[in-house]
């Protein structure tokens, strides 16, 4: 029984200091940031568009479109670790498989490139 305990002490251990900074890190802004606030902190900043309007308010679909863009080069990325890990045993089907799926990524970001989805004027 002391060894089963033993084995789970790291992930109790990580459980522990996962637990501690998540709540350092809701208590601390409360102390340490200032309350009150001006004409700079309720300023419009990186989307465009002020803040604190109307919620149903429209806006442009290119933030969409990035939005889309990054989903699925993100999914990419998801799909990269786990093959990188495996790379020895999945053999040349599993590589040539992946190599697929990438081709097939950067042939869609050519054409998202091209019709200037990445493009902000």
């Amino acid at each position: 029984m002391n060894e089963l305990v033993y084995s789970y002490l790291p992930v109790l251990i990580f459980a522990a200091i996962g637990g501690f900074i998540a709540l350092a890190l809701f208590i601390v802004p409360f102390l340490v940031a200032p309350g009150k606030p001006d004409s700079e902190k309720v300023s419009p900043y990186e989307c465009g568009f002020n803040p604190f309007d109307d919620a149903r308010m429209k806006f442009d679909i290119r933030f969409y479109l990035i939005a889309i863009l990054f989903i699925i080069f993100d999914l990419e990325a998801i799909f990269l670790f786990p093959w990188a890990v495996s790379f020895k045993e999945i053999g040349a089907l599993g590589y040539w498989t992946m190599m697929v799926f990438i081709a097939e990524l950067v042939i869609g970001y050519i054409y998202a490139w091209r019709k200037g989805a990445l493009e902000w004027d």
